[in-house]
Parts: C-alpha cells; structure tokens; sequence
C-alpha cells in the first residue's frame, strides 16, 4: 500500500523521468544538436586505474550503494580488492568494498568461491590461500574481466564463469560452472576481510536450505578502531530446482568438518580461517547456474537476511542488473555533452570520472549500531579533507537530493558525537588529514540550497550548531573528530611547539590553512542565516591564514619565488620548513604522509604549495607574492620546475589560479596540459603512486612523486569539472570558467528541475597536449546578454536554467573583462560580503 510519504516519492521520481525525457526529446530534435546520450553507462570504463596502486573498485554497486561486490585478488596493491594485472590470484567475491583509499585494505568481506572438484569433502582447499587461482588470459595479455555499471563478469582459469550484480544492500552472484562438474560446491568464508583481521566469529548454517548466517569483529583501516559486519548468504539454481546440499559442514582454515552446522560445535581456540562448505545436485539439463543472494548489514546476521530479501526478493539477476544499470543511467544522463569533434575516449574519461564520483560516501541509512535514529546515515567518508574542494560541488550541480541526505547524516553524527565526521569508514573512526572538512561540505550545501533546505528536510539550526560545535569546542581526541580549537582560537593558527592530550601535534601549517577555511565557510552561512555579527567572526578569523606567512623565506635557487606558509611557534617566532620539503626537489625525500612522528607541519604537500592554498581570498595572497606578473611567474615556476603534484589536493586549483591575475587563458592551458599529461582511459596507475586515485597514463607524461590521494570520487569528480571547463569554490556562489572539452555541456538539477547548457561557439576541438587551439574563452552571454565576467559564473546561473554561450579564441591572452570586479571574488575585496 502506498503511503502519502511514498506517493510523493513516487511523483518525484516521475517528475525527474518526465524532465529527462523532455530534455532528451528537446536535444535530440533540436537543429544541429547532437542526439542525447540515452545510455551513458555504457561511456563508463570502471577498470581505469585498477592496477599499480590506482586502488579503484570496479565492481557492481549502486550509486553511493552500502553493498559493493567486486573480486579480490592477492595482489599487494588490493585496497579495493581488484586487481587489473593478470599475474594476481582470485581468492573471491567479497561484498563489501571502498575505492580508492590508503591506509590498510579496507573491508572485503564475507568472500564467496565455487569449486570445481574435490577428492572428498574433507579434502576440499577452502582456505584462502589453498584455493586461489588465476583469471582466463585475453590473446591481448589481459584477463578476462568485464565491468560496467552495476555489472561485473570474470572467467576463472578452471571454466566458471562468474557473474556479479548488486542492490544496495545486498549482492547477487551468479556461478556458471563447465558441464564436466557433477558435484558443485560452494564456499562462504566469513573471516578473511582485506587485512585478515577478523575475531569473535560467529556463524551457523541450515543443512535444508543452506543459508548461512554469521559476522565477526574485523580491524578498521585508517583508524584504531574496529566494526562488526554480518552477512546472510542463500543459494538457488537458475533454471532448476537446486534443492537442499547434498553435502554441508563448517570449514577451519583448510580442514572442512561434514556435517557440523555451526562453529560452536567444532570452533577450539582462535581460528583466523572459518566458513562454510556446501554441495550441490548440478542441472539435469543444460548448464549449472548456481546464484547467491547475499545480504549484509552493521546491525546483525538477522538484519542481513531481510535486506536480502527487501532487496532481492526474487534470484532474478537480469532484473537486478537491469534495476542498477536504470539507476546509473539516470543520474549519469543528468549531465549531457556534445560529442561532435570530440574523441571517444575524452567522453569516455568525462562520463568515468562522474561514475566514480557516485561511489561514496556509502548509504548505510538503518545500518548504525551505534544509535537509533530516523535520520539518514552514510559511511565511507574517506576523507573529507579529499572530497570537499570537487565532489559536493559536483553533487550540487546533479544530484542534491543525495547531497542533502549526506548533509543530514552528518548533522546526525554530530548531534550523538558532538563534533562532524571528518574520515570514517565503516563505522568507525579514522585518522583526520587536513582538519575538520566537513564544515566547507555543510557550508556548501548552505550557500547553494537554503532556500530549498527545508524541502529537503535539512534543518537549518541544526547544521549551524554542528558547524559551531566544530568552530568552538575542542574534543577529546581532534585527531580523530573536530579541531585542535582551544590553540586555534588562542593564537590564531596552530602553534608548531603545543604539546596536550588532544592528540598528536603535527601538520599545523596545513591545519591552519584548512581551518581558516572552515571558518570562512561559516562566515557564509551566518550571513545568509542574517547572523552579521557571527559573519564578520569567523570572516576575521578566515584570514588567519596570513598568521602562518613568512614574507623572508624563499625557494633555494630561486629567490624570487619569496614569501612561504611556515611553522610558527606559541611565542609568534617562525620555524623553518624547507619549502622544497615534500616535493620531488626535497633534499630529503621526506613524504609528509600521517604520521605522528611528522613536525615539518606540512601534510601531503610541499610549502610552495600550500603557500599558493588560499581559495577564499586569493587576491590577497596575489598581493603578497609581489603583484599579479609576479604571482603568474610563481605559478609558471611551479609547473615549470614540477612542484605541481595533481594528485595533491590543494593542488587542484592551481591550474585555474591564473584567473585572480586576469590571465584565464593561462588556467584554460595550464587545465588541459594537466588534462592531457595525467589522464586517460588505462588501467595503469601513476608511476610510483602509492594509493593514488589519479592516474597517469600519457606516455609522455612526465613523471612525479605523488603523496597519498585518498577517496577515488576526489579525482572523479576533479577530472570531471576541468572537462567541463569550471572549478568549483566550495561554499560559494561561483563557479571559475574555462572551456568544455565539447561544444556543448548541459546540467539538468532535479531539485530546481531545470537545466542549464553551456556552449562554446567557435569550438574546433581539443589539441592533444593541451597546448594553444581555439579553447580561450573570449566573451561569455548568458541568455542571449552579455555576462558581468569571462571568469566565474554565479550560481544563479544555474538555479533557473540558463544558456551560456562562451565564444572561443585562441588568442591565450584573453582577460576577464574590464574592471576589477570582473575578477573572481576574495574575502579581502569584498567579494562574499
């Protein structure tokens, strides 16, 4: 029965149809429009970056789905447990995955195998290592995997065939095995997540049905934490009557025990190992296709079992598949491009790149074991500190109902934990990066939809006290959650010699660099909120960036790159960080990875460039590198010398900063040489990337030392904007513009149901190295009229739907028009007052 609440989902959701449908008809029947791209999952590449450290999770899920089921192989580099290079093993098919992370391996739990044949039910290799094995072999040398959205296939060197689909919180698997088997067997390993750190097993199975439930305690990845999981397995033939096993029993490590149905009957000691081993009849007719419904939850093995059965009620893999591949195409299809004159592989990159942008945060709404609560809860936050600058601005511009959930989920954690989660995973706690980053995330939210917050059932004063909280109040460990506050608000920036009980003292420029931030995203909420006198606060205290800047120090062999972000100690005295520190060029090779042990006060990042970090009030930081030439000469420098990291996030940017020097056609190039040196449709990764979600994959591109990059929808959704020709300002109303690598690009927001089209008039293609062609932006009109700028667009262009038609030069030495208030905005111009 339909209740009022899902009536008016339902009608909501016919609008969007109704909306895209439209759309599509108009694009496709438009003169000299090219045809709307009806199926865009099929644009999707998921194995770019699956292999040397590239960390990306290529298997099927929904969007922003808790279940992500995908293969493991034991590869060194399996963080999202895949692994494109076919020389690793396949140890199974797990439920739970992230993408793109570091730290440990994170969760790939509850994996599933099928064998082919044992001597004895007794002798069959149930272990991990004991019954790995490789992948079919390609005659072009790569396995025989295939990956699309909501679909993922192997074929395995012994002839099954494996086929995985997935709802959101649980999976669908289908196993075909070759007509020589006469005795199917299936294994369900509860213990051996990506670390194999599993304790307190327990699990028990039914010999009629041969469902199996169970969960265990397993080791968090970036934090000190643990979490507990469940799952809930069930088998059925497709196309036959499976039945009940003809074989069942409880494996240890590689010992199966016939006959036992639960581990408290044969479980003596600590087993890292333990799981389930069933036999089946196979098919009378035809092949055997054996599929398995897992279920998976925080909560209990109970609670997995009904959202198995809410989920995927029905065995039906077409179904399901077909269900998760209608999702992706929606949300994908929000966004529509041009392709005329556009290589294949450039839509194919643009339309990845927005993909992994959808994979996490994870929707764990009703998975919370911590606290009862009616709110949405969402997961997989790893970390904010990658995501805020790229991937909230993207859900801002496509997909704000999802944005405004997570917003919630956040103000829920908050509300039971007093402060914003910052990293978590799982449902535990991880290790802060930058600080606390959820503030620009609630401050972007704020600034782009208050005026549609309560529809969206975001309260107002409830995600101002949570942005409060973080402002104000110090937690026990700000390490973990919230800020190093009391010395924040003490001495304006985070002294480099403080010693308390906070926490591990480290990364201080770079926390106060990220917290003058925050604070600067507050400013904009109070003000909106009609709070001046909490805007000018925390606008005063968004310039405490300048507390952290030394004008008299200066890159060794380059004096006139002078003035840097330096450590400061409480007495107001600056400490030296060298400002090669961290780069390619450091004498010392240091990583400013998370380490308690790191007292540079630089995290992921060299000071030249957190020194170019200010993105609330870059003219005053032009001002301080000597003038506009003389902050262009600085930006060249750093390029030119390689000191740009484009996998470091406050890199991101910088390619765009040429704007605040009235130089835009300097960012359109500087954008598309990163585009071209660092990007494309490989599965290889960056050339000693660590855990890197980037990749770098031109073959005369020029090599760089990359720090850790975690979070793969960081660079999903940075790749995306700079193909689209804009960057984001988090928690503000503008938008920095460039050129779209297509003639034209369309925005369809289903909240303010309209959609906004850019154009570029004039478009000639996009060169290869990024270097000259007709890709400068020469003037900009919006709805037929000449705009303010030919640097940023307002929000407001976006909330109505509008036509923006940037005409194309190439002529590099473009400008932003005349007049200083043609420049994008900065906190010390007045620009956000």
């Amino acid at each position: 029965m339909l209740t009022p609440k899902s009536c008016m989902k339902l009608l909501f959701i016919l609008l969007l149809e109704s909306e895209a449908l439209r759309a599509q008809t108009m694009a496709g029947n438009t003169p000299g429009a090219s045809r709307a791209i009806e199926d865009p999952a099929s644009l999707v590449l998921p194995f770019i970056g699956t292999t040397n450290g590239g960390h990306v999770f290529p298997g099927a899920t929904l969007p922003h789905g808790m279940a992500k089921v995908g293969m493991d192989t034991d590869s060194p580099g399996n963080h999202a447990g895949y692994d494109a290079d076919p020389q690793f093993n396949v140890t199974g098919f797990s439920q739970l995955h992230d993408s793109g992370t570091g730290g440990a391996v994170p969760l790939s739990n509850f994996k599933l195998w099928a064998l082919t044949t044992c001597t004895s039910f007794e002798k069959c290799p149930t272990s991990l290592d004991s019954r790995k094995l490789g992948r079919k072999i390609l005659p072009d040398g790569t396995p025989d995997d295939f990956a699309s959205p909501g679909y993922f296939s192997t074929n395995l060197s012994n002839d099954i065939r494996v086929e995985l689909t997935a709802a959101r919180r649980a999976a669908l698997h289908r196993y075909t095995f070759p007509s020589s088997v006469t005795l199917p067997r299936m294994v369900v390993d509860l213990t051996n997540d990506g670390q194999r750190s599993s304790r307190d097993q327990e699990m028990s199975l039914d010999p009629k049905t041969a469902r199996v439930q169970g969960g265990a305690t397993f080791t968090a990845s970036f934090g000190p934490g643990s979490y507990r999981a469940f799952t809930c397995v069930d088998f059925k033939g497709e196309g036959f009557e499976l039945g009940a096993p003809v074989e069942f029993g409880v494996w240890l490590a590689n010992s199966p025990v016939k006959g036992a149905t639960d581990l408290k009957q044969v479980y003596a000691g600590f087993r890292d190992e333990v799981g389930a081993l069933f036999a089946f009849k196979r098919a009378s007719e035809g092949p055997t296709r054996i599929l398995a419904r897992v279920g998976v939850s925080f909560i209990s093995s109970e609670q997995a079992c009904t959202n198995a059965e809410e989920d995927i009620p029905d065995f039906n893999f077409d179904r399901v598949h077909q269900a998760n591949r209608a999702e992706w195409n929606e949300l994908l299809g929000r966004i529509q491009v041009d392709t005329t004159g556009v290589s294949e592989d450039t839509v194919k990159l643009f339309y990845s790149s927005v993909y992994r942008s959808h994979i996490s945060p994870a929707d764990y709404s009703g998975e919370n074991p911590k606290w009862n609560s009616t709110e949405p809860y969402y997961d997989s936050y790893y970390c904010n500190w990658d995501t805020y600058r790229t991937l909230y601005p993207l859900l801002s511009l496509q997909d704000p109902a999802n944005f405004a959930r997570i917003v919630r989920a956040m103000i829920d954690i908050q509300k039971h934990e007093g402060w914003l989660p910052e990293c978590r995973g799982a449902t535990a706690q991880h290790w802060i990066q930058g600080g606390s980053n959820a503030d620009p995330i609630l401050g972007e939210f704020w600034v782009k939809f208050h005026e549609q917050a309560t529809a969206l059932n975001v309260s107002g004063d409830d995600l101002y006290n949570a942005l409060l909280a973080d402002a104000e109040s110090e937690p026990p460990n700000w390490n973990l959650q919230g800020r190093q506050a009391n010395a924040w608000k003490t001495f304006n920036y985070i002294p480099h010699d403080i010693v308390d009980s906070g926490g591990a003292n480290s990364k201080q420029v770079s926390r106060t660099l990220e917290h003058a931030f925050g604070d600067f995203a507050i400013s904009q909420v109070a003000k909106i909120r009609g709070n001046a006198e909490d805007g000018a606060k925390y606008a005063q205290r968004a310039g405490n960036y300048f507390n952290v800047w030394n004008p008299n120090v200066s890159v060794p062999d380059a004096p006139s790159v002078r003035g840097m972000m330096q450590p400061r100690s409480s007495n107001g005295t600056f400490d030296f960080t060298d400002p090669r520190h961290c780069s390619i060029h450091d004498p010392e090779k240091a990583t400013c990875f998370l380490n308690a042990a790191n007292l540079d006060g630089f995290y992921e990042g060299s000071p030249i460039i957190y020194s170019q970090y200010v993105p609330q009030d870059t003219a005053r930081l032009l001002d301080l590198q000597g003038g506009a030439q003389s902050f262009i000469n600085r930006l060249d420098f750093i390029f030119e010398q390689e000191y740009f990291e484009p996998t470091d996030e406050p890199s991101q940017q910088m390619p765009f900063m040429y704007h605040y020097a009235n130089r835009p056609g300097l960012s359109t190039q500087r954008s598309r040489q990163v585009i071209a040196q660092n990007f494309n449709t490989s599965v290889n990764g960056l050339p000693g990337n660590d855990d890197s979600g980037s990749y770098n994959l031109s073959s005369t591109a020029p090599s760089f030392v990359v720090l850790i990059l975690h979070l793969l929808g960081a660079m999903g959704s940075y790749a995306a904007f700079y193909l689209a020709g804009l960057y984001p300002l988090p928690a503000t109303r503008q938008f920095l513009l460039s050129s779209p690598y297509f003639p034209s690009i369309s925005f369809f927001n289903p909240v303010f149901n309209s959609t906004t089209t850019i154009k570029s008039i004039g478009f000639e293609g996009n060169p290869e190295d990024g270097t000259g062609g007709k890709v400068f932006v020469k003037n900009v009109r919006v709805n037929g009229k000449p705009y303010k700028t030919n640097c940023f667009l307002d929000w407001d262009v976006f909330i109505g739907g509008s036509t923006v038609e940037l005409t194309l030069t190439d002529d590099i030495g473009v400008t932003c028009g005349n007049g200083t208030d043609t420049l994008p905005p900065s906190l010390s111009t007045g620009g956000y007052n």
